[in-house]
């Protein structure tokens, strides 16, 4: 009868630990989910590391090279020099 027991207690324990790894908080498929999302920032964290480096740059340039500036300027707020002469071309 104890022999009996001991199995069932055994079987019992191994079914609960069995259970925990499938379904309960650290298991196996919580880790795979945990992984896939890792998975998906790591793609958005190099994007905006790109846009971040792009911009970076693009400030370096407005600070130091006159050039952008008027650059800048001509094309977001149609900066005309004196002397020059506006065209607009109108496309039907």
């Amino acid at each position: 009868m104890t022999r009996r027991r001991l199995l069932f207690i055994l079987l019992a324990i191994l079914l609960m630990l069995q259970l925990r790894l499938w379904t309960g908080t650290g298991s196996w498929e919580q880790i795979a989910s945990l992984r896939r999302d890792i998975a998906v920032q790591k793609v958005t964290n190099s994007d905006l590391q790109k846009r971040n480096e792009r911009l970076y740059g693009e400030v370096r340039s407005l600070k130091h090279d006159l050039d952008s500036i008027e650059e800048r300027a001509r094309n977001d707020m149609g900066l005309i020099k004196s002397g020059e002469t506006f065209y607009l071309i109108v496309d039907e």
